[in-house]
């Protein structure tokens, strides 16, 4: 069946200028406070310091529940006293250690990583890449080159994924550019996108990005990062369904996080709302024990009887498989029992 032509997928609501979105995200934890009518929790969090800013677009706060300290949306941008809690790990998923060049991961037979850009739309807390040198490793400096010759060298690579930072963080001509030079190399059939943008600022789906991949002859999926179904809005749903439109396939990983969405009813809740958005459920991860972040970690075993409990709440395709990523492992590793 033929596409919808692209100028008619997205409504002007979301043809609205995401750079501007962007450059314009929240970066104060004192102005997020405010606009939510939680002034009395500013003395904890104005005077907190940490290397990590506040990043959060408006269009993703718009979604947070004013007066709501515990807010699950709120909860995991808001910097707190408790990402100084000694332990954790700078590299928590051995990533420094697979990086045949600066910026590529190559950890997992068949698929190759690029880490392509530093910057995200937000800045999650629990972050597993917020110590990540992104100064010494970025695939798309001067370093691209290198890249690209490391991925023409490995013929057993089918599938390359983009990673960062957020990868639609970049204008779509760098995208464009970037994909057409991985097109040049036959072994390559597929690309995977990992993003968090169109959970966080929907206005990004515009018909040029849906333009560029569209004509791309890679078969394309994107893997967004949603975490509950709060963050599932009506401009959400709107360009969730505009890339399903463009054929690009639509998985969802989430993370496991305390106090905002360990427990069965709100991760049943999010795989109904992500499908109602066309989108799969494929991860449900257990933290990476990153430095800064073991107060979002939760009680395994605990998890594990939430999962069954999913099991049989919902259909075997809205199940997302719960695992764990280990440095040096060969894949993710699957979660059963403690």
């Amino acid at each position: 069946m033929q596409s919808q032509p692209l100028c008619t997928v997205l409504p002007p609501a979301l043809k609205s200028d995401w750079k501007r979105q962007l450059a314009e995200a929240i970066s104060s934890p004192a102005e997020l406070l405010q606009q939510l009518e939680l002034e009395h929790l500013l003395l904890e969090h104005t005077e907190l310091k940490t290397d990590f800013r506040l990043r959060v677009p408006q269009a993703y706060v718009n979604k947070m529940n004013k007066g709501d300290a515990r807010d699950p949306l709120l909860l995991q941008v808001l910097p707190t006293l408790a990402e100084h809690a000694p332990g954790g790990d700078t590299d928590p998923v051995g990533d420094l250690n697979a990086m045949p060049s600066p910026g590529l991961l190559h950890k997992y037979h068949g698929r190759a990583l690029i880490i392509s850009t530093a910057a995200c739309a937000i800045h999650c807390r629990y972050c597993f890449r917020r110590h990540f040198p992104y100064t010494e490793a970025q695939a798309l400096s001067s370093q691209w080159p290198a890249t690209l010759a490391y991925l023409q060298e490995q013929t057993d690579i089918h599938e390359v994924i983009l990673s960062g930072g957020d990868p639609l963080v970049l204008d779509d001509d760098k995208l464009a550019s970037l994909c057409r030079d991985l097109e040049s190399i036959a072994h390559i059939k597929w690309l995977r996108i990992h993003t968090r943008l169109p959970v966080v600022l929907p206005a990004r789906i515009t018909p040029a990005l849906l333009g560029w991949m569209q004509a791309s002859r890679f078969r394309i999926t994107m893997v967004i990062h949603a975490n509950h179904a709060n963050e599932l809005g009506v401009d959400e749903k709107t360009a969730l369904e505009a890339l399903q439109n463009a054929n690009i396939t639509l998985l969802n990983q989430s993370v496991l996080l305390q106090a905002i969405n360990n427990d069965a009813a709100t991760l049943i809740a999010l795989s109904h709302r992500l499908h109602d958005c066309s989108v799969m459920p494929y991860y449900l991860h257990l933290l990476d024990p990153v430095q800064g972040g073991l107060h979002f970690d939760v009680d395994r075993k605990k998890e594990c009887q939430d999962n069954d409990s999913i099991r049989s709440e919902l259909p075997g395709y809205l199940i997302p498989r719960l695992v764990a990523e280990e440095k040096g492992a060969l894949s993710k590793t699957a979660i059963s029992q403690i």
